[in-house]
């Protein structure tokens, strides 16, 4: 019998929902899973059933933690691998994952969640831009930092921090941005990652009437 359960949203959209549940799948914990199918704006059953109204919210041995973040720290005490071995890398991929945690809202609006969409140039904002032109480099100085052997962010393990930006990868393969040959690569080897992949064919899944209208209609 399972230890707990995942409260996650709309698998097409919900890019924290992504977050946490990589986490939770990363470290191994034993957790159901429960779907919510999200509106675009304020969801009723969520606001019932979440302490922040939001998803992720899990409980797990009971326990509840209901912010991405925090979902993700408590899974690396399951699972220490999470973070990266070695102080300076591991200090750098908090510091990265919270600079996700807390900006880049340009791109989030301009470019929302949409996996099984192709938007090729849609959402092109100046400040959209400037937010991938510093995603960009920030993947690169930590690549470069980091990451010898291997194609994440921190080498060859998927991180917590890869996690953060895994919705980002799906952004970038949804709207085709233009973007460096080293930043195409690195969403490639997300992308082929299998929990990644796992995600995407679960959102396949998903009945047509769960889609967000209103994200249907400004990409129309």
């Amino acid at each position: 019998m399972p230890e707990g359960r995942l409260l996650i949203g709309t698998r097409r959209h919900s890019s924290w929902s992504m977050r946490g549940w990589l986490a939770i799948r990363l470290a191994g914990l034993d957790v159901s899973e429960e779907v919510i199918r999200l509106t675009g704006g304020s969801t009723p059953e969520v606001k019932a059933r979440s302490p922040s109204g939001l998803v992720p919210y899990l409980q797990h041995q009971g326990i509840a933690i209901w912010e991405t973040l925090a979902i993700a720290e408590y899974c690396a005490e399951f699972f220490p691998a999470l973070w990266p071995q070695e102080r300076a890398a591991r200090a750098h991929a908090r510091a990265i994952a919270a600079e996700m945690h807390a900006g880049f809202a340009a791109l989030r609006s301009a470019m929302p969640m949409h996996l099984d969409r192709h938007h090729p140039g849609r959402g092109r904002t100046p400040a959209a831009l400037a937010d991938i032109a510093r995603i960009e480099a920030l993947w690169r100085d930590t690549r470069k930092r980091f990451a010898s052997g291997g194609p994440y962010l921190f080498g060859a393990s998927f991180t917590a921090a890869d996690a953060m930006y895994a919705p980002v990868v799906t952004r970038f393969l949804t709207y085709k941005p233009e973007i460096a040959s080293d930043t195409q690569l690195y969403c490639e080897a997300v992308r082929a990652h299998p929990l990644v992949q796992h995600w995407y064919e679960e959102a396949a899944k998903e009945p047509e009437d769960w889609r967000i209208t209103r994200f249907e209609a400004e990409l129309a």
